[in-house]
């Protein structure tokens, strides 16, 4: 079979993607940093941002997956809605709403050290090195 050199680096760009997202059974939980954030924008899911509420960014979860987020800090908990795509910053997991990160007592500092765990099974969260 003999393919343009266009397809045969389509087929490889996919056959390289597969293998990067299947290195291995899906994880259950996920670590790292999380910030927060608030505006009053739409969301990647059409939504209007509602800094209150119990709303979260994730980059590859998708919308409407309910994710328990604990502060491995304090070992306080919530419960948030994915309904944006984010976080933008390197080497951050998760960006959650205000409310949330009230919840989760870390508005002052702006940022906390998170395990990520989906309660809802409508996704898996990459895995994360928690300790």
């Amino acid at each position: 079979m003999h393919l343009k050199t266009s397809a045969r680096r389509a087929f490889f760009t996919v056959a390289v993607m597969t293998a990067f997202f299947h290195q291995g059974a899906p994880a259950s939980a996920q670590c790292g940093k999380a910030s927060w954030y608030a505006s009053h924008s739409r969301t990647a899911s059409g939504e209007r941002m509602a800094p209150d509420q119990r709303t979260a960014a994730h980059r590859t979860l998708p919308f409407g997956t309910l994710v328990k987020v604990e502060n491995l800090n304090n070992g306080r908990s919530v419960v948030v809605r994915i309904n944006d795509r984010g976080p933008f910053i390197r080497n951050r997991v998760i960006d959650v709403s205000r409310g949330a990160a009230r919840d989760l007592g870390f508005i002052g500092a702006g940022t906390a050290r998170v395990r990520l765990s989906v309660v809802n099974g409508q996704g898996t969260v990459p895995a994360g090195a928690c300790g």
